[in-house]
């Protein structure tokens, strides 16, 4: 009988922001993501706003990339690792760095144990505060 061979299984960069996401977003105090750039905050006030949107996912070692975490143009090795920024709202009242530290344990959690992926590290913006 003979062994049958395993597949490759690829995750996109936009599943895994997709799945960030969501996880941020399920966080108790978290009202909402917040848009990383100008052409998400037009499509989020269009209406059309995606779960991945509020996240910035970049690979290879964070000293790689220039100011602002805008990454150079060298393409990262394939064993690069990830790491996460996440743009949140965070609900009037709460602790932000308590809500903080609950996305940053909850995204690398979820990320490690639904898509087989670690995370170096994982940055929360808070960006707004909201009565909603």
């Amino acid at each position: 009988m003979s062994k049958a061979s395993k597949g490759t299984i690829h995750i996109t960069d936009t599943a895994l922001a997709s799945l960030i996401g969501l996880t941020a977003h399920e966080i108790p105090g978290v009202v909402g993501m917040a848009p990383v750039n100008l052409k998400e905050g037009i499509t989020k006030a269009l209406g059309r706003s995606q779960v991945k949107d509020g996240v910035t996912l970049h690979r290879g070692n964070k000293g790689q990339h220039g100011e602002k975490g805008r990454a150079r143009k060298e393409k990262p090795a394939a064993d690069a690792p990830y790491w996460a920024e996440v743009n949140v709202i965070v609900a009037y009242g709460v602790s932000i760095p308590t809500v903080a530290q609950n996305i940053e344990d909850r995204v690398k959690h979820i990320v490690r144990t639904h898509a087989g992926i670690e995370l170096q590290q994982v940055g929360v913006n808070v960006v707004g505060v909201s009565r909603e």
